[in-house]
């Protein structure tokens, strides 16, 4: 039968799960990067490598894993140290959600080259891109350091991130009313901008688990954004009655 942990031993096995968590989410984070940067300069071989890369955060992830059912089974941690370790457990699954995120938006790009080019929709992309991966970033740093007051401030910033699916939304939507031939890689445009918009609830919720871990509280039910579910495109003001 195994022994309940010291808090020495318990500590130093959590904090080497802990080092492997920041290691996969760098791994996340560099992907959800590489992944948009090849959207906007239409880099097949960029995109090609973040496919490639995501078995790695595949492996880190089924590692941590290993770790934590090891330290669950040796050290039967109680209270505050279950808390902390079913955190990161949750953690680690939402980062590993993030790279397959990541992936999937760099599998995308040969079909969006086959069609027309759309005029700065790699670009707005990527700015999307790099608000979640600041949001990821801080997100990391105040698990790191257990800083509760940065884990609230990314998760209030999860609203710009659904503001900015909106306006995406509406631009790709007129683009495809303007020109048939717009309307594939606008749709695959799309598929994109939601993937970054839910890339953005999971860092929130990594923010949440950070906030769990720390206080034992949940934080209230968030902010929320425009809705793509009400966007709406308005017909062509020139368009006779019946036309269109």
């Amino acid at each position: 039968m195994s022994k309940p942990h010291t808090h020495s031993a318990f500590d130093a096995d959590l904090e080497k799960i802990r080092m492997n968590v920041l290691a996969l989410g760098g791994r996340v984070e560099e992907a959800i990067m590489r992944a948009s940067q090849a959207l906007e300069s239409r880099d097949e071989d960029l995109a090609a490598q973040v496919v490639r890369d995501d078995r790695i955060i595949d492996a880190l992830e089924e590692e941590i894993n290993a770790q934590v059912v090891r330290l669950l089974a040796l050290r039967q941690p109680q209270a505050d140290d279950l808390r902390s370790t079913v955190a990161v457990m949750k953690m680690t699954g939402e980062l590993e959600r993030l790279g397959d995120y990541a992936k999937n938006m760099a599998k995308r790009l040969p079909v969006i080259l086959s069609g027309p080019a759309i005029e700065n929709a790699g670009a707005a992309l990527r700015r999307q891109a790099r608000q979640v991966g600041q949001m990821l970033k801080d997100m990391l740093d105040a698990f790191a350091r257990g800083d509760v007051a940065l884990a609230e401030d990314v998760i209030a910033r999860d609203v710009e991130i659904d503001n900015m699916t909106n306006a995406l939304f509406r631009e790709f939507i007129t683009h495809m009313m303007e020109d048939p031939r717009n309307i594939t890689p606008c749709l695959h445009y799309i598929f994109i901008a939601k993937n970054i918009e839910r890339m953005g609830d999971l860092v929130t919720d990594g923010a949440e688990q950070v906030i769990y871990s720390a206080t034992g509280r949940r934080p209230g039910e968030r902010v929320k954004g425009i809705s793509t579910a009400t966007v709406a495109v308005a017909p062509d003001d020139d368009a006779a009655p019946g036309e269109g």
